[in-house]
């Protein structure tokens, strides 16, 4: 199919229109009870599927029900309900001192700043700003693989880009109030649609304005 022409606003209307219709739903995957546990899944998620992160989570929050447990948990006992993770170890040291940090800077509740949340051991620009959006529906736009490989196959970043770098220009370039929403929806169309290998553009509505065809 032969790649249409369109000026930024055209696309921009396109991609809205079309992902509105594909993932008019579309939400966070991650399962969580409270504040804390999301911020806890955000950071297991790290180079990892939110589905597996879901299969560990339920026996961590089971056995470590309050933030004190996790606090004093035993990094070994973390280690071993984790290891299916990508970078275990590490997440398993950063889960505690993520507890025990924010029971002793914050009180326990999580601050909705992005300074002080990217102070908190193993939680960085992105996963504040998947925070940010969840838990205190403040406008950001964090960016994961999927969103990445989407905004670079449509054009609007460069190939080089980093995350920090696209999200800034997906902010300039889409109105603020659909930045939460298009968020999830960018990374539902990337599961579903635009994947990173074999991606099924015969049924992606998308394709006309897409680099990669």
């Amino acid at each position: 199919m032969t790649m249409i022409t369109m000026n930024k606003n055209e696309k921009v209307k396109l991609i809205l229109k079309a992902l509105d219709e594909l993932f008019p739903n579309a939400k966070c995957v991650l399962n969580y009870n409270n504040d804390y546990e999301l911020a806890i899944a955000v950071m297991l998620s790290a180079q990892t599927s939110d589905n597996k992160v879901n299969e560990v989570t339920p026996i961590l929050f089971n056995k470590y029900n309050s933030l004190s447990s996790l606090a004093n948990a035993d990094i070994k006992d973390v280690e071993n309900i984790i290891k299916k993770l990508g970078l275990y170890k590490n997440k398993s040291q950063n889960l505690i001192l993520f507890s025990q940090k924010l029971l002793e800077n914050f009180n326990g509740a999580l601050p909705s700043d992005k300074k002080e949340l990217t102070s908190l051991p193993g939680i960085g620009n992105k996963s504040a700003a998947v925070i940010r959006i969840e838990i205190f529906h403040i406008p950001d736009f964090p960016v994961d693989t999927h969103i990445s490989r989407i905004s670079k196959r449509l054009g609007f970043v460069a190939k080089s880009d980093n995350p920090d770098k696209i999200s800034l220009k997906l902010k300039k370039i889409f109105p603020i109030d659909t930045w939460i929403k298009l968020h999830h929806q960018m990374i539902c169309f990337g599961r579903n649609i635009c994947h990173a290998q074999s991606p099924n553009c015969s049924v992606c509505t998308l394709k006309s304005i897409c680099k990669f065809k």
